[in-house]
């Protein structure tokens, strides 16, 4: 990796670590999974847009733009919501951990929709050790507690769609310069988020806190994250781009002990070292 992709790689870390914090403020202090979702999104919009358009990137988008429709839609318009669904009934530590099975996911897709691709070996090995890390961190932590489980559902299911998002990106739009794929996504998911933000406006006056959070989201976790995450994917390929998934749990941990005051359980304690290894080893050579 080159200096950029080392100094992109440590930004998106940390800038996708923090989200699951900011998230649980924003929903604690009122905002809607809905609202909050597409709220960011839109932000993220009106900050890439005009970089996109006075850069004339946004023409490059044309003959593409199915494949910009599913990536926005994978990739931004349902993990979003989700995530912050269920942020309502985890606590963002956990939703991070739980993001984390994205490159196992990566793995078996890879598998599925690529035959020459064979699971096997010490990537065989990765999947069931990951796999495992998800029961533990499921099994211990939210076992017992139904809306732990359907947030802790909701979750996995968003990482479904960041493990298809990357691998639509490198695969069909990675000649496309990354402001404009990311600005005309931004854009798409936007349109697509806005029903669901109406059914569920926040109440005024907005806090402080909530407003705050918005901002960070918008601006720093999805406009800036996003277009380096793009050509990070670019430059180094959609699986070596998630091993951010590695490190983001990890940001999102200590954040969350710090600032909200969580507290790690057993089932932290024990899945998140399973589930970085095994996706360590699924996402390795055999």
């Amino acid at each position: 990796m080159s200096a950029r992709a080392w100094s992109s790689f440590a930004a998106v870390s940390v800038l996708w670590g923090i989200p699951y914090l900011f998230i649980s403020i924003a929903v604690d202090h009122g905002i809607s999974p809905g609202f909050l979702a597409f709220s960011r999104v839109l932000l993220g919009a009106l900050v890439l847009l005009p970089i996109a358009w006075r850069a004339g990137l946004l023409g490059s988008l044309r003959e593409n733009r199915g494949w910009l429709l599913l990536y926005a839609i994978v990739e931004i318009a349902i993990p979003f919501p989700l995530i912050a669904f269920g942020e309502e009934h985890v606590s963002s530590s956990v939703a991070a951990i739980l993001i984390a099975a994205t490159p196992l996911i990566v793995a078996v897709l890879a598998r599925t929709f690529d035959h020459s691709e064979r699971v096997t070996g010490r990537r065989l090995a990765g999947l069931v050790v990951g796999f495992a890390g998800v029961v533990a961190l499921v099994g211990v932590d939210i076992a017992g507690d139904p809306d732990e489980v359907i947030g802790a559902i909701a979750i996995l299911i968003a990482a479904v769609g960041y493990a298809v998002g990357p691998m639509t990106l490198q695969a069909k739009l990675s000649t496309i310069d990354p402001r404009a794929v990311m600005a005309g996504a931004l854009a798409i998911a936007a349109v697509a988020l806005l029903p669901l933000a109406a059914l569920a406006p926040p109440d005024p006056p907005l806090q402080g806190e909530a407003v705050a959070s918005i901002l960070v989201l918008g601006v720093f976790c999805t406009a800036a994250a996003f277009v380096l995450f793009g050509a990070l994917v670019i430059d180094i390929g959609a699986g070596r781009a998630l091993v951010i998934t590695y490190i983001a749990p990890i940001v999102a941990l200590v954040a969350g002990v710090i600032v909200l005051g969580e507290s790690p359980g057993l089932g932290t304690i024990v899945g998140l070292p399973l589930i970085l290894g095994g996706s360590w080893l699924a996402t390795g050579s055999e």
